[in-house]
């Protein structure tokens, strides 16, 4: 049974738990970094960094079901003693809110100052790379044809009634991904009662949160226990790899196929703590995560995520045509508001 805390004691719990996980390394590492990437992705990673360093990284990992948010906590905390060097977020919506808060520490030197503008914060807080898509996973021997969704408004079709499943919007990227389509809807569709209009649609239809993330709507999907689902391109891949009979498909955002309306992009992101205890190991490491070699490795993993920045490997499938084009610092403040809204319309 998972231990409830909340305030003070909540904040004393998780440094505990830092503290241990840290003191159970045997000294005190060279580097820490904060992880809500995928632990079977990350660990090689920082494994093959530490033998090319010669640093000792010591690593707090989130959960599936709390992907980002919980470290985000932890971060908040700790602002005036920082414990941790580097934040490798797994999104961007959430870092984003954390570099307005001044967590991070900006950077303009190198690479982080030559690292392309639609790839970044703009006042170089944080870098993204790495990236993978939101999609919708479905099972293809039970959606029809006719039935298939050409944009993100078709979820609130009739015959989509219980038969819907996603994640808690309150953590992840499916936090994100609602404040990026509200800001997305009202910024550039600017449709009068668009945003409502989805949101009380998808309401309608009933669909079922699950509390073990992006993973568990894939696994609902292929038990059968739903036929479509909110999900992203690494989670559908994963399952793939077991066996499982799912497909992605990528709807479209704006439905008169606008440029810049397609498929969400959310890149993996890693940032500088501000006061961060191993300033310069972390700049080492941050440096190693963007380069292309790091980036191909992450490629090649069971996430296939597309790097950004940097060259696409010759074997990897080209990044989604017409990414949607979306402002992250305006979908970060609107996202706590987005999941309000489908909260309350679905009567949670």
């Amino acid at each position: 049974m998972a231990r409830s805390t909340s305030g003070a004691g909540a904040r004393q719990w998780l440094l505990g738990v830092v503290a241990l996980a840290l003191a159970s390394c045997g000294k005190s590492p060279d580097l820490i970094v904060y992880v809500s990437a995928d632990e079977q992705v990350a660990r090689p990673i920082i494994e093959s960094f530490e033998r090319e360093s010669g640093l000792t990284v010591g690593v707090r990992y989130d959960t599936e079901a709390t992907k980002t948010t919980a470290l985000a906590s932890l971060l908040r905390a700790e602002r005036e003693r920082p414990r941790a060097d580097v934040f490798w977020s797994s999104e961007c919506f959430a870092v984003a809110q954390l570099a307005k808060e001044g967590s991070f520490e900006p950077l303009d030197a190198g690479v982080f100052g030559e690292w392309p503008a639609n790839c970044r914060d703009g006042e170089r807080r944080w870098f993204g790379f790495s990236a993978r898509a939101r999609v919708l996973v479905i099972a293809p021997d039970r959606v029809k044809p006719e039935e298939m969704p050409d944009t993100w408004m078709d979820l609130v079709r009739p015959w989509w009634k219980g038969r819907i499943v996603m994640a808690d919007p309150r953590f992840g990227t499916t936090r994100g991904h609602l404040g990026a389509m509200q800001s997305f809807f009202e910024r550039k569709l600017r449709i009068p009662g668009y945003w409502e209009a989805y949101v009380e649609g998808l309401a309608a239809n009933e669909p079922r949160l699950l509390t073990g993330g992006n993973a568990a709507v894939v696994e609902a999907v292929a038990r059968g226990e739903a036929d479509i689902g909110l999900t992203d391109t690494d989670d559908v891949l994963a399952a793939q790899a077991r066996g499982a009979k799912v497909q992605w498909i990528m709807p479209r955002h704006d439905p008169v196929a606008d440029p810049g309306g397609g498929t969400l992009l959310i890149p993996n992101t890693v940032a500088l703590i501000a006061g961060a205890p191993h300033r310069s190991n972390a700049i080492w490491f941050m440096e190693y995560m963007l380069s292309p070699g790091v980036q191909a490795r992450i490629a090649e993993s069971e996430s296939r995520n597309w790097p950004l920045g940097v060259e696409l490997p010759d074997d990897l499938d080209p990044l989604p045509d017409d990414p949607m084009r979306v402002d992250i610092d305006d979908a970060a403040d609107r996202m706590d508001g987005a999941v309000a809204d489908l909260m309350k319309a679905i009567g949670q």
